[in-house]
């Protein structure tokens, strides 16, 4: 496995990834996929901010990414991110966001990060598990504030200070 910058030649990739876990998961509370254009401008996005995208390739194919962005818009929050990391549902549990993680983690502290947040749906035991072992911890429960497939969504807060 490969971690290394995400290129436009990765965006369908990155796309379909994305709209899987609009579609079968809580990892994103969209309803609606989004388009190539949208994750070009994502994409192009960061990319002109300085931030990261990051992409895990196996025998040349991508099977997951990620990436950090903003934590809030104000400026008093320019030091803090929040971290995303997707992967294709054919590799999930095969240590794809177990290598994208440390390598993002690297880029923050290489950065003017001081905080990485992450935002996890309550019940996503494996993404709260996996920032934990990456020093993660538990700040806040936020009960009922998303709702998708019929049920309401806890968001738990997980933050790593650099």
């Amino acid at each position: 496995m490969q971690i290394r910058d995400a290129v436009h030649a990765d965006l369908p990739a990155i796309l379909e990834i994305h709209n899987d876990a609009i579609r079968t998961t809580t990892a994103i509370w969209d309803e609606h996929e989004v388009e190539l254009d949208e994750r070009r401008a994502w994409f192009d996005a960061r990319r002109a901010a300085g931030l990261p995208v990051l992409v895990a390739e196996v025998d040349g194919g991508v099977i997951g990414f990620a990436s950090y962005g903003p934590w809030r818009p104000k400026t008093g929050y320019r030091f803090t991110v929040e971290n995303s990391v997707y992967v294709h549902p054919e590799h999930r549990g095969q240590g794809a966001a177990n290598a994208l993680m440390p390598v993002l983690i690297d880029r923050a502290r290489a950065g003017e990060v001081h905080s990485i947040v992450a935002g996890i749906e309550a019940a996503n035991a494996g993404s709260i598990a996996l920032h934990e072992k990456l020093g993660f911890r538990r700040v806040a429960l936020l009960p009922e504030v998303g709702f998708k497939f019929g049920r309401w969504l806890d968001l738990a807060y997980l933050q790593l200070t650099l």
